[in-house]
C-alpha cells in the first residue's frame, strides 16, 4: 500500500525508530481497508508524498493490523491524521481533506 516514495507502512516494530526517532516530522494517517474516505484519501496522501520530501514523511497505519498504535492515539474515527514532530503531536484532524487542504495544513505546522 506505501509503493509512493516518501511513504512506509507503521507498525508497533517501527514506530519508534520511524516515527519518535525520526528526524524529518511524519504525518499518521490511520485507516483501515473498509473506510471508503480512507480509500479516497490514500492517492491524495500518496500524490502528496513526492512534494513533501525532506519536508515531511507520510506514514500509513492500518487500524486492523495495528489496534496498540491507535488506541495509544485515542483513535475513534477514521480516516485520522496526526502530524508528528520530534515525538509529540503537532497538529491533528479526522475526516477526508482533499491534497490542496492537506498540503496547506502541513505547511503551517511542519
Amino acid at each position: 500500500m506505501s509503493d509512493a516514495p516518501n511513504t512506509f507502512q507503521v507498525t508497533s516494530a517501527n514506530f519508534d525508530a520511524e516515527v519518535v526517532q525520526g528526524a524529518t516530522p511524519v504525518l499518521l494517517d490511520f485507516w483501515a481497508a473498509w473506510c471508503p474516505p480512507c480509500k479516497m484519501l490514500k492517492p491524495e496522501l500518496a500524490a502528496l508524498a513526492p512534494e513533501l520530501e525532506g519536508r515531511v514523511r507520510i506514514g500509513f497505519v492500518d487500524v486492523d493490523a495495528e489496534p496498540e498504535i491507535a488506541a495509544a492515539f485515542g483513535v475513534r474515527g477514521i480516516p485520522a491524521l496526526f502530524l508528528m514532530k520530534n515525538g509529540e503531536v503537532a497538529d491533528s484532524w479526522t475526516g477526508y481533506m482533499p491534497r490542496a487542504a492537506v498540503k496547506a495544513r502541513l505547511e503551517q505546522n511542519a
